[in-house]
C-alpha cells in the first residue's frame, strides 16, 4: 500500500491539480502542500473540509489518505513532558515532536506577528538546548543536532523581525548557533540557509551590501550541488546587493543564476518548502529599484502580486516597493494607493521589513505632504508607530 506521500500526491494528481492550484484554492503556500505530501506536517482540522473538496473525497476518506503508519503516539505532548523530568530517556519521538512543532511555527512565521511565536519557540529552542547533553550516543543526538539548525534559524528570524529589523547582533547570535550545528552533522544546506539569513542583516539591517554580498554568495556557493532553492535565493540577494553597489551587469548575471537554479528545482529536496513564485519577483523589482530603474521596477513587481494570494509578510514589502516606484515616476495617486495596500498588511503581520519599507516610501511623499491623499497615509502612519 502506498505511504501517505505517494497516497495523497495521487489523488492530487488525479483530480489534475497541481501543487500551486491546490496550494491557491486552500489559501496556503506550495509549500504547505509540499509538506503535506511529504508527511513533514498534516492538514490542521479548519483545512479539512476544504482540502477534502478540492481532491473529491470525503473527509473520512481524506484522514485515510493521511494517515500514516507507525507515526507518534496519540499524545506525543506526554512525551515530551515526561523526557523533559526525566532527561535522560529522550528518544527519536519525542525529538521528532519537538522539530515539529518548530515547522509549524516556522509555516506561521509569514502571516503571523513575530512578537506572537517568539516566546512559543524561544521555549522549544530551550528545550531542544536542554535536552542535548543528555543524549545518549547514535541517532537521537543527531536528531537534536538538526532540531537545533531549524529552531535557530527560526529564532534568528523572529527576533530580527519583531525587534523591527533592529536588533542585529541577537538575530546573528542564533543564525551562527544554527551554522556551528549544522556543521557538526554536516548539513550543508541548513549551514547555507543560515548564511543566507545572515546577509540579510547586512543588507536590510547595517546597509553593508559588501558585506552582504559576501555572505550571500558563500551560501550560494555552498548550497549549489545540494540545494537549488538555496542556492537560488542565495544568487537573489547576490544580485541584490550589487545592484545596491549599483553594479548593473553583475546584478543581471546573478539574477540569471537564480533563474537557472529555479528551474532546476526537484520538488522531493529539503528545502522545496522554501521556495515560492514571487521570490524572484519581489527581489528583481527591488533590484531595479536600487539601480534607478523604477519603470522597469513597477512592471515587474506589478506581475509578481499576481502570485500573492494572501496577506504575507513579504506582500507588505511587494507593495512598499511598488509604491516607491509609483513614487518616483510622480505617479502620487498610485503610491498613497499601494501605501494604503502595504499598511493594511503590517497592521496585521507586524512584518519589519514591511515597516521599514513602508516608512521609506513614505519619506519619499514628503514633497507632496500637503496634498490631502499624502496627508491621510501619514496619519495611518502616526497610528501604526504608535501601535508598532
Amino acid at each position: 500500500m502506498p505511504n501517505r506521500r505517494h497516497r495523497l500526491a495521487q489523488r492530487r494528481k488525479a483530480v489534475g491539480l497541481s501543487q500551486e492550484r491546490l496550494a491557491e484554492i486552500m489559501q496556503v503556500d506550495r509549500s504547505t502542500v509540499v509538506r503535506w505530501e511529504r508527511a513533514d506536517t498534516e492538514p490542521q482540522p479548519w483545512h479539512r473540509p476544504r482540502l477534502a473538496a478540492a481532491l473529491k473525497v470525503t473527509v473520512e476518506e481524506l484522514a485515510e489518505l493521511i494517515a500514516d503508519v507507525g507515526e507518534p503516539p496519540a499524545r506525543p505532548d506526554d512525551r515530551l513532558e515526561y523526557v523533559l523530568k526525566h532527561p535522560g530517556r529522550v528518544d527519536l519521538v519525542a525529538v521528532a515532536y519537538l522539530r515539529d512543532r518548530v515547522q509549524r511555527f516556522d509555516e506561521q512565521y509569514e502571516s503571523m506577528p513575530s512578537s506572537l511565536l517568539l516566546a512559543s519557540v524561544g521555549q522549544l529552542h530551550g528545550q531542544i538546548a536542554f535536552l542535548r547533553p543528555f543524549a545518549a550516543s547514535g541517532a537521537v543526538p543527531r536528531a537534536l543536532i538538526a532540531a537545533t539548525v531549524e529552531s535557530a534559524t527560526l529564532m534568528g528570524q523572529l527576533v530580527w523581525d519583531a525587534s523591527q529589523r533592529r536588533d542585529h547582533a541577537a538575530a546573528g547570535a542564533y543564525f551562527d548557533q544554527a551554522i556551528d550545528a549544522a556543521h557538526q552533522v554536516r548539513d550543508t544546506v541548513g549551514a547555507a540557509n543560515a548564511e543566507l539569513r545572515k546577509s540579510y542583516l547586512a543588507l536590510y539591517g547595517t546597509a553593508n551590501p559588501a558585506a552582504g554580498l559576501t555572505l550571500a554568495y558563500r551560501a550560494a556557493m555552498a548550497s549549489r550541488n545540494d540545494s537549488q532553492v538555496i542556492a537560488g535565493l542565495a544568487q537573489l540577494h547576490v544580485g541584490e546587493a550589487h545592484a545596491m553597489l549599483g553594479d548593473r551587469r553583475g546584478c543581471e548575471k546573478a539574477l540569471g543564476a537564480a533563474e537557472r537554479h529555479f528551474a532546476s528545482i526537484d520538488p522531493d529536496e529539503s528545502a522545496a518548502m522554501l521556495f515560492c513564485p514571487s521570490q524572484y519577483g519581489r527581489l528583481a523589482g527591488s533590484c531595479w529599484l536600487s539601480l534607478g530603474r523604477p519603470q522597469q521596477a513597477e512592471a515587474v513587481l506589478d506581475s509578481t502580486r499576481r502570485f500573492l494570494t494572501q496577506q504575507r509578510k513579504s506582500t507588505a514589502i511587494v507593495l512598499g516597493n511598488l509604491a516607491l516606484a509609483s513614487i518616483r515616476q510622480r505617479d502620487v495617486d498610485a503610491a498613497v494607493r499601494r501605501l494604503h495596500e502595504a499598511i493594511d498588511v503590517v497592521e496585521r503581520t507586524r512584518s519589519g521589513g514591511g515597516l521599514k519599507v513602508v516608512f521609506a516610501a513614505a519619506r519619499e511623499l514628503r514633497p507632496w505632504r500637503e496634498e490631502p491623499v499624502v496627508d491621510e497615509v501619514t496619519d495611518r502612519l502616526l497610528t501604526l508607530m504608535t501601535t508598532a
